[in-house]
């Protein structure tokens, strides 16, 4: 063989090998699939790039520290003279707390479970008043986009309470609140609940106005407008008996998802992770820490006009271009 075809064949195995080579130095974590006990799945994820872009930035999986007072212990030394009292120091070993968190404008709220075969997330307010805790009253805010993508599901009750007489709730827009149930009132609210009891001491042993409404009311108006000092909310109505007080419902905040239909299920049969590219926002399937596709894995590529290219979670794929590939090659065997 020919120093020029030697040299020829050397070139086109370094262009045969160098995609995946060079991948590799850019390549990408795989996406996360759980936080603390919360398991992570599409649409939702917690690295960018994973899951749907329509819930980017939603989720966040946190870690707190915390340290517990240093303590400490002393020694006392007697002497003819003096007494002196020399500290000890105790060690002591900080722990830290996993969770996954939901992102709205008015704070972070954890999230207690995600359910995917209904498709609902719950979340824990730490800041919001139940049946035994009083907290002072906060809004609860979502994005527009949240709110047309995850809403609070229909089962999800929000209770104002000790409301002024002059609330708008009572008044122009009374109609925005109703009975949830048949069995249950805001009497229940005020008689069991330790935490409510003292607006109903504080108002002569006379229940204050309250009101059952949905998210809507406290989407569009805040809780100085609703004129109310507190509120509560809680979930699963539906499924409440006539023997179950206040005590004993589902504190907390259910959201009701919708599934982008994307391809995912191809995606994820073939063993790939669903996600996109962090700077178009263009579908993809995440196949490994060094290779994604835009359909499924197992060795695919993105067809793209006059070339192949291996994608990317960061937009840092190579794209080779095959036609000057080709022109270079025959350049060389020209010059030899």
């Amino acid at each position: 063989m020919h120093t020029h075809q030697i040299i020829t064949m050397s070139l086109i195995i370094i262009l045969f090998f160098l995609p995946p080579f060079f991948y590799l130095t850019h390549s990408l974590p795989v996406c996360r699939d759980s936080c603390a006990n919360v398991r992570i799945d599409y649409p939702f994820g917690i690295d960018d790039g994973c899951g749907s872009p329509l819930y980017r930035n939603m989720l966040n999986c946190s870690t707190t520290f915390a340290f517990p007072t240093t303590t400490s212990t002393s020694t006392s030394t007697s002497t003819t003279n003096t007494n002196t009292t020399t500290p000890t120091l105790t060690p002591t070993i900080g722990t830290s707390t996993t969770a996954l968190f939901f992102q709205t404008p008015s704070g972070s709220y954890k999230v207690e479970s995600i359910d995917y075969s209904s498709k609902t997330l719950t979340l824990y307010d730490p800041s919001m008043s139940t049946c035994t805790i009083l907290q002072p009253h906060h809004d609860f805010l979502m994005s527009d986009i949240q709110s047309a993508l995850i809403p609070p599901s229909p089962d999800t009750v929000f209770a104002l309470v000790n409301c002024s007489i002059d609330s708008p709730v009572l008044n122009h827009y009374k109609s925005l609140c109703f009975n949830f149930s048949t069995h249950h009132s805001c009497d229940d609210l005020y008689a069991t609940c330790t935490s409510f009891k003292i607006f109903q001491m504080l108002s002569n042993d006379t229940p204050p106005a309250c009101c059952f409404t949905s998210y809507a009311t406290l989407k569009f108006m805040s809780m100085n407008i609703l004129d109310c000092t507190h509120y509560t909310s809680f979930y699963d109505v539906d499924k409440l008996k006539e023997e179950e007080k206040p005590l004993d419902w589902s504190y907390g905040i259910k959201l009701s998802y919708s599934l982008p239909d994307t391809g995912c299920d191809r995606c994820q049969r073939s063993g790939g992770t669903c996600g996109f590219d962090v700077e178009t926002e263009g579908t993809l399937c995440i196949c490994s820490s060094a290779f994604n596709s835009s359909r499924q894995c197992g060795g695919t590529q993105i067809a793209g006009a006059g070339g192949t290219q291996i994608a990317g979670r960061g937009g840092e794929g190579l794209f080779i271009n095959l036609s000057l590939s080709v022109m270079f090659i025959m350049f060389l065997f020209l010059m030899f």
